[in-house]
């Protein structure tokens, strides 16, 4: 069973008894907790424990087998990626998905909601409008760029990007959202130390400057610890735990859980 409950205070974010099977494997086991409003949250845990599952099901990719899933009070468990994405909950990928022929740029402007120029009556009957929209559009994505450093690749295609400024890409279109709440999924994979730096010291800005709240799964212990504040641990599709940084680094739990018999035995 999970060491104990969820915090009780509400979150941003509340997964609340959440159950995910794939025949006959159980993914994700009644398992609950919140993301409180202004945090940067670490998802951790070992391979299999569940964590891109329950991603997965937050953001509307997975439909749950019992459970509920909670944004800012209100229940969308089971809406659609398109629906939670208008109501603040943005999303990156372990593997970018950039789009690929269009330039780090476009890749911006495509995000932007409510273009006007998507309905093609607009382009006839308000065209000063549509152009002025588009106007606004593109300096906000030049703005973006410039804040993730990648204007001087602006016009380069995005599938020519080294994996590390993908990931900034992949950041950027999520700020050209608004966005309420971030699930990165293992923002440091294939990033060298240079780039995790820079994408680390944006995460903090954007939660401090602008209040946006992050969930994370990474692997780099490194990273969490220095900028996850609190951090949960996943395990076997439960919530093993919850705490501070160096709460998790000792507990026997967390050891247990990654290492299994070699830490028991050890310990024994």
């Amino acid at each position: 069973m999970e060491s104990a409950a969820p915090n009780d205070s509400a979150g941003l974010l509340e997964v609340r008894d959440l159950v995910k099977d794939f025949g006959g494997l159980r993914a994700i086991d009644h398992c609950s907790f919140s993301v409180q409003e202004g945090t940067i949250t670490g998802l951790i845990g070992p391979n299999g424990a569940g964590k891109t599952t329950m991603f997965n099901v937050i953001t509307g990719f997975f439909q749950p087998d019992a459970g509920h899933v909670f944004l800012g009070g209100g229940d969308v468990t089971s809406l659609p990626p398109n629906e939670l994405f208008t109501k603040g909950l943005c999303r990156t990928f372990q593997i970018p998905r950039e789009h690929e022929s269009m330039s780090v740029l476009e890749n911006l402007i495509l995000v932007a909601p409510d273009q006007m120029g998507e309905r093609f009556w607009n382009c006839w009957v308000r065209p000063g409008e549509v152009r002025r929209q588009e106007e606004e559009i593109r300096t906000r994505a030049l703005d973006v760029l410039r804040f993730v450093d990648l204007t001087h690749v602006a016009d380069e295609y995005a599938g020519k990007l080294s994996g590390g400024q993908k990931k900034l890409l992949e950041l950027a279109r999520t700020l050209m959202t608004d966005p309420k709440i971030v699930l990165l999924d293992e923002p440091a994979a294939g990033v060298n130390r240079t780039l995790m730096k820079r994408l680390s010291e944006n995460i903090e800005t954007l939660r401090r400057e602008r209040g946006i709240t992050f969930l994370l799964i990474e692997h780099d212990m490194n990273l969490v610890m220095n900028l996850c504040n609190p951090v949960i641990v996943m395990s076997e599709g439960r919530r093993l735990m919850e705490g501070r940084p160096e709460e998790v680094q000792r507990d026997p739990r967390v050891l247990e859980a990654y290492l299994g018999g070699q830490y028991a035995a050890a310990e024994g």
